[in-house]
């Protein structure tokens, strides 16, 4: 990589901050999946269980695409510790009540009996749940149910807020304060993007898939055995070509612009707003029962699929590009992190720090606006990184040349080394630990968690679904033998029940149709508000 002077700069600015707001210098959350599976590693077709409260209105546990997709939801804390130990006490309360049940332990699903044995997510009868769930009929017809129980790690990262007004004072710029932010953001989402293909490859881990999840052709996927795909030098088939990625660029002219957190919005914007043939075909309301929310490009914003997305947290049913227009750019949402098969939880404490030293370092190095050469050569990084990762002597595109995989990774680790430090504060700490891990993968990619996957299978005699369901067992039984204490009980009992009883109210409350509410959602920033009883 060529010098950049605007990231020694930026590194420099933060270095002159007091120590202490340094070694508080941002806050993470995560958003884990894990699919619910019978003993035998069926896709469980139990509602959700009453236990866990209501998922479309409990803070912390709800569901994703389907009933069986359970979805874990941390605050916004400090440290990767208190995140694991929010998350840990989330897992421990599920095993609670789920019976025999189990949280599949990988990202890619198994034995599956397609799209009919996938249920839908519920949330009720009020008007708010149905949109829910329509908009998951609406994917479900796009794009097929079975893509859309892939489970995943989304990471939050936001620079706390404190430091927003030294850091811009400290770069002696006077301008507005909220512009800055937000250009700094989207800076930094361009850069992640950049380097987005390190994900899969430092911490992919769904180098091998279930035959029985393929519902057509393999192209060019090899047999690991009777009843697995793979790639042999593969290291997140999830983020690669199987997995559930957008094709509205065929035939729909559909790709968000990164530019600015303007051109961001108005081309998402566009893709709600803009009718699309093929989905037209499918029908909206169908025999009187919404097929989807809508026949455009988009049916919502989160129906774009992207690595890494700018946030800003909702008031109700607000929409999110509304939210940005009006507030900007709260958090960074990170989505390209599989689920590691290895540990109970999902993701460990050395992957979290590495994960907020990388969104600090994308945020302090200068970041150009993308081009459209550039964007090919991003989009195919990351799915070679995804297909190819750890092939001695891989090549990506970088600045328009060919550069090995290994030799970009160093020089990035290398660029990190400096931002760990800075939030370490001491010459050695968690920070620097993680990217001198993340060195030793690129040294040796047989470390890589995908490489350990495969090289189990094989020393186990393994198929992937053999595997996945031993690890399944592995940490269910983890989690089986440590007590809940009680007092997390407690707490968890009752935001469960505050959960359900706040769904009984908004249903109560419902004084729209569901046409006339689904046209008011659509509505926003139209007209003047109306409320969506929420």
């Amino acid at each position: 990589m060529t010098p950049d002077p605007l990231f020694e700069q930026r590194l420099a600015a933060l270095a002159r901050l007091p120590a202490a707001m340094l070694r508080d210098a941002y806050r993470i959350g995560l958003e884990k999946e894990g699919l619910r599976v019978t003993p035998d590693g069926a896709v469980a077709a139990s509602p959700h269980p009453p236990a866990l409260g209501s998922a479309l209105t409990h803070p912390y546990i709800t569901t994703d695409f389907s009933e069986a997709l359970l979805e874990f939801v941390t605050p916004a804390v400090a440290t990767p510790a208190a995140a694991l130990d929010f998350l840990h006490a989330l897992h421990l309360f599920v095993y609670h009540h789920i019976g025999a049940e189990r949280l599949w332990a990988t990202s890619m699903p198994c034995v599956l009996g397609g799209n009919a044995n996938i249920p839908l997510a519920n949330y009720g009868p009020s008007n708010a749940g149905q949109m829910k769930t329509i908009y998951r009929r609406g994917l479900g017809n796009r794009y097929g149910r079975v893509m859309q129980i892939i489970a995943g790690v989304h990471f939050n990262w936001s620079l706390h807020e404190p430091l927003w007004p030294r850091f811009q004072e400290a770069l002696g710029d006077t301008g507005d304060a909220r512009a800055f932010r937000d250009a700094s953001y989207m800076g930094m989402v361009r850069n992640l993007q950049r380097f987005g293909w390190m994900v899969p490859y430092l911490f992919g881990a769904s180098p091998a898939v279930c035959k029985s999840f393929i519902q057509g052709d393999p192209g060019d996927l090899e047999s690991f055995d009777a009843n697995t795909y793979f790639y042999p030098y593969g290291t997140s088939l999830r983020m690669g070509d199987i997995g559930y990625q957008n094709r509205q660029e065929e035939g729909t002219g559909m790709k968000a612009s990164y530019d600015s957190l303007d051109a961001y919005v108005r081309s998402l914007t566009w893709g709600i707003e803009t009718p699309c043939p093929q989905y037209e075909a499918i029908g909206v309301k169908v025999a009187g029962r919404y097929e989807q929310l809508n026949d455009h490009v988009l049916q919502i914003e989160n129906e774009y699929y992207s690595t890494v997305r700018p946030k800003q947290l909702t008031d109700g049913l607000e929409r999110p590009t509304l939210a940005l227009r009006q507030r900007g750019i709260r958090y960074v949402e990170l989505r390209s992190v599989d689920v590691n098969a290895f540990h109970p939880l999902g993701v460990d404490q050395e992957q979290l720090h590495f994960l907020a030293t990388l969104m600090l370092y994308s945020l302090l190095r200068s970041s150009p606006r993308i081009d459209a050469r550039e964007r090919r050569a991003i989009d195919t990084n990351e799915v070679v990184a995804a297909h190819r990762g750890r092939q001695p002597g891989l090549e990506l595109e970088h600045q328009n040349r060919p550069v090995r995989l290994s030799v970009w990774a160093e020089r990035v680790l290398h660029e990190m080394q400096d931002v760990a430090a800075l939030l370490d504060g001491v010459s050695s700490g968690p920070h620097q630990a993680s990217v001198q891990a993340q060195q030793e993968k690129v040294r040796e990619p047989d470390s890589t968690p995908s490489a350990r996957m495969l090289a189990d299978m094989r020393a186990q005699g393994e198929s992937f679904a053999v595997f996945a369901r031993r690890l399944t067992e592995t940490h269910r039984q983890a989690f089986r033998d440590q007590p809940l204490p009680e007092a997390t009980r407690q707490d968890l009992e009752a935001l469960s029940e505050q959960s359900l009883a706040k769904q009984k109210q908004i249903e109560a409350e419902d004084r729209l149709s569901l046409d006339e509410f689904l046209a008011t959602y659509f509505a926003q920033g139209q007209e003047p508000d109306t409320d969506l009883n929420l």
